[in-house]
């Protein structure tokens, strides 16, 4: 396929952005041609934002959590479902594996030097943007395929695409070398919202750095972000998950959308049934689990106070930013204030349309994630919002730092003072550092620190395939192999604390079925996903991933 023919399909797919604000105002392009494009910095601006397309994908945000022990998916419309309960192959997979945005950076690469700039900052600062959305594109596929075709050139012929997997050492290694590159061209702060800036690929570099195990560079890379000055903590936790916080300071980079022009879809997977939602992506029992009791002891532990008849009562408060709970207050899409009731089949002799039994689109674990969708009244149609899902936020740099002193063993303390600062910022009281006294008990406490502080942002399931046990086995292995199941009971309205409404009948051979979501299968070749077989089919010089041929 010709260069220019490639750059028409690409703005092609842009054509709706040219009422978009700040950096989407791009001018539509009906038909280009070699003699008409590549002559202006107008011209390099539009390919450029056709880069942007689908560069970081919305779903990993929203359904990646789905592949591990925290969320659930239930219609298995994309294939999250799969991976999480084990069924996974190459014709029912998740499919990570695309070129589409890496042809476009390799399209603008090869040709952006052509016309004329402003000035030669401008130039480096748009080429190291597309060198940065390649790179992410190949960290992303690399981490999760382990390794993929390495192409930096436009093949003319389908033949010339065929080419065999690169290592995944090599891919590692174009990643960082490509992140190099690109950082010290870029903008230290983005010129308009959803550019890509200094802070964004430095993010993308500690990211990798972390899921590759290499500690050092997460931690200078993290170090560097701190350094621009340019983000904090937010005081106001659920804003920033908002339509109104999307200015937070705490966000380094979020993925842009626009009502009509170029709306974000998926909120309506977010609600429940009565709210006009579908459920589709929901939080599990074993996500709330995790937090201690507001006292800072876990249920488990003697003395916290724990009630598994009132299971939310006297929790983390952190709880309640993150779980829409049964037994809580809310404002739904009437306008009205109701309780949130997904325990009770029927309610003053009606059907309950969010009883987890109720319909496809009711939350089977009774649950739904309090970001994004707090408050409802901020979407008038879910199915198309200005929603901009996060990508990277200011947290994961601390929490970067906090695991790379962990497994560097250095700087423990800085570790736990981090921790600190999250939970505090989350109404929580500070840790027990008398508990805490050994490396291996604070890497406990700091993995579960990060799934509560990062739960339903994507990052569950690269973190329990990267983590090992003592034994040296994915903490996957343990977390996923065994039945998922919610909670059942009914919501008592007569009580005036929230947390205390939801009155759950303990757990019984006798009630499985009715507790039953599924059985959950890990086994260790899944750490890695399968190549589509489409792709295979494609492409014979493919090999496909050891356990699923």
């Amino acid at each position: 396929m010709k260069t220019y023919k490639y750059i028409l399909a690409a703005l092609s797919l842009w054509g709706g952005l040219a009422s978009c604000s700040d950096f989407f105002d791009t001018a539509p392009y009906d038909q280009l041609s070699p003699s008409t494009f590549w002559k202006t910095e107008a011209d390099a601006t539009a390919a450029l934002v056709a880069c942007y397309k689908d560069w970081a994908i919305s779903s990993d945000v929203f359904f990646s959590d789905c592949m591990s022990d925290i969320a659930y998916n239930y219609t298995g419309s994309g294939r999250y479902k799969y991976v999480g309960n084990g069924s996974v192959s190459p014709t029912s997979v998740v499919d990570y594996y695309s070129y589409t945005t890496i042809r476009r950076c390799n399209t603008f690469l090869l040709n952006a030097e052509r016309p004329a700039y402003s000035s030669e900052a401008v130039k480096k600062d748009m080429l190291a943007q597309a060198r940065t959305i390649r790179a992410y594109r190949y960290f992303f596929m690399n981490f999760w395929y382990g390794g993929v075709p390495l192409i930096e050139n436009l093949p003319e012929t389908s033949s010339e695409a065929k080419v065999p997997r690169s290592t995944e050492a090599k891919i590692k290694e174009f990643v960082y070398d490509e992140l190099d590159k690109a950082i010290p061209d870029l903008n230290p702060a983005p010129s308009q919202r959803g550019r890509i800036a200094r802070g964004t690929a430095l993010a993308i570099k500690m990211r990798a750095a972390l899921y590759w195990g290499d500690y050092q560079l997460a931690l200078d890379a993290a170090r560097a972000i701190q350094a621009l000055g340019l983000y904090e903590l937010d005081t106001d936790f659920l804003r920033m998950f908002s339509i109104d916080g999307q200015s937070s300071r705490e966000i380094i980079y979020a993925m842009q959308y626009v009502p009509v022009t170029y709306p974000f879809a998926n909120t309506i997977r977010l609600f429940n049934n009565q709210d006009g939602g579908w459920a589709t992506m929901v939080p599990t029992e074993n996500l709330v689990n995790m937090f201690e009791m507001s006292n800072g002891l876990m249920p488990s532990e003697s003395g916290s106070g724990y009630d598994a008849v009132h299971p939310y009562a006297n929790r983390d408060p952190r709880l309640y930013l993150t779980i829409v709970y049964p037994g809580q207050e809310w404002v739904g899409s009437d306008n009205k204030l109701r309780v949130i009731n997904t325990l009770d089949k029927n309610i003053n002799g009606k059907s309950n349309p969010d009883y987890y039994l109720a319909a496809n689109n009711a939350s089977k674990t009774g649950l739904i994630w309090a970001k994004y969708t707090t408050p409802r009244s901020q979407y008038t149609v879910l199915d198309n919002t200005g929603l901009s899902p996060i990508l990277f936020r200011y947290a994961e740099v601390l929490l970067t730092i906090a695991e790379a002193n962990v497994e560097l063993n250095r700087d423990l303390d800085e570790t736990l003072d981090i921790i600190d600062r999250l939970r505090t910022r989350g109404g929580h009281i500070a840790v027990d550092r008398s508990k805490y006294g050994t490396r291996d008990e604070i890497r406990e406490l700091l993995r579960r620190e990060r799934c509560i502080e990062l739960a339903g942002e994507g990052f569950r399931r690269a973190d329990i395939v990267r983590w090992k046990d003592s034994e040296q086995k994915m903490l996957a292995e343990t977390v996923m192999n065994q039945t998922l199941c919610r909670m059942i009971g009914t919501v008592d309205t007569s009580e005036s604390d929230p947390t205390r409404r939801a009155v759950i009948t303990l757990p019984t051979d006798e009630n499985l079925s009715a507790r039953k979501i599924e059985d959950r299968v890990f086994k260790t070749y899944q750490r890695y996903l399968p190549i589509p077989q489409s792709e295979l089919d494609k492409n014979p010089m493919l090999e496909q991933n050891p356990g699923y041929n």
